[in-house]
């Protein structure tokens, strides 16, 4: 499942592998135009993307339950390739060390930084990093208009939104109101307490769609003991930070990374501690909006010229595993 950026690379790494087919679930007409046709322009034939008629969440809950049916997972040898799999996280644990080394002179010094997050992946490889031993002040959450991250550091609430109330946003890989990593975090926060954690993301979410951990002792340690503070970005606050950016240092940013650079400014602190904000994407793919903050569109690489214009091979579905599971079974033989 994709929300826009890892479905196209795991998709050009895999092209015309022999003996592997990937099967791509992204959120109908919810990516920008050129992310769509990174991804649906590509001809191979091991190529599979499956267009769900919903949000990201309803692609991610669709992998989730093709994970959970073990026989078909056998039978068909299935794996994920986005951050469900925490073959995923552990790559990116490396850009945190990467980052570090860096922004920094010696061994003894700290930084901080901002992540971009929707389904909390990136961030969680920086909690590892962290946990590793990695000298990380501060892990500071940066969501868009689908603040579920936010809402829970800021009061302990984690309340999912169901696909009527997320928001599509000029941010859209970052459209996300159910973060899948989340519960790896909540895992730590509780102790690791297995049985704890299981019931607030088995029962709780499925019974009551929320639950609260503000009077928890635990919740303090969020801040305390695992460095996360959040902070949130509006659409208005993206074309003024990419416009800032760009008139301050000459350098276009993406929605996404001005989301992370808007809530980095105000998470600043100590000066004498590094922020690094983590970039996500190229300007190029979300153009509207870097024109309408502009006035001028980005930057496009040359071997992307046209790509709107290419043929597309896409499947268009509803939010139906039976259905997703049939594509797979007759492309599969």
């Amino acid at each position: 499942a994709t929300s826009g950026d890892t479905g196209s690379a795991a998709e050009y790494a895999m092209r015309v592998k022999q003996g592997v087919r990937v099967f791509m679930t992204s959120p109908h007409g919810r990516m920008s135009a050129f992310q769509q046709a990174q991804m649906f322009s590509l001809q191979d034939e091991n190529i599979h993307n499956i267009a769900i008629e919903g949000v990201f969440d309803d692609c991610q809950d669709i992998v989730k339950a093709v994970s959970n049916d073990l026989d078909f997972k056998r039978k068909y040898k299935i794996g994920t390739v986005n951050s469900i799999n925490w073959a995923r996280l552990l790559a990116q644990v490396v850009y945190y060390f990467a980052g570090y080394v860096q922004a920094t002179e010696t061994n003894d010094q700290k930084v901080s930084f901002t992540v971009p997050s929707g389904n909390f992946g990136n961030v969680c490889a920086g909690h590892v990093a962290r946990s590793m031993g990695l000298p990380i002040a501060r892990l500071v959450v940066a969501t868009n208009e689908n603040d579920v991250l936010d809402e829970f550091f800021r009061t302990g609430v984690y309340r999912v939104r169901g696909s009527a109330d997320t928001h599509e946003t000029s941010s859209p890989s970052m459209d996300i109101s159910k973060a899948s990593n989340f519960e790896r975090f909540v895992f730590d926060l509780l102790g690791r307490d297995a049985a704890r954690t299981k019931a607030l993301f088995g029962d709780a979410l499925s019974t009551q769609g929320r639950f609260d951990l503000s009077q928890d002792p635990h919740f303090a340690d969020a801040a305390t003991k695992y460095g996360f503070e959040s902070g949130k970005s509006t659409h208005a606050d993206r074309l003024a930070t990419i416009r800032d950016t760009f008139q301050r240092h000459g350098v276009t940013i993406d929605t996404h990374t001005a989301d992370g650079v808007k809530v980095a400014r105000e998470h600043r602190g100590d000066a004498s501690v590094p922020m690094i904000v983590l970039e996500t994407a190229l300007p190029i793919k979300f153009a509207e909006t870097i024109q309408e903050a502009l006035g001028h569109a980005p930057e496009r690489p040359p071997k992307f010229a046209d790509i709107e214009d290419l043929p597309k091979r896409v499947q268009v579905m509803p939010a139906d595993v039976r259905q997703v599971q049939a594509y797979i079974e007759r492309h599969c033989q």
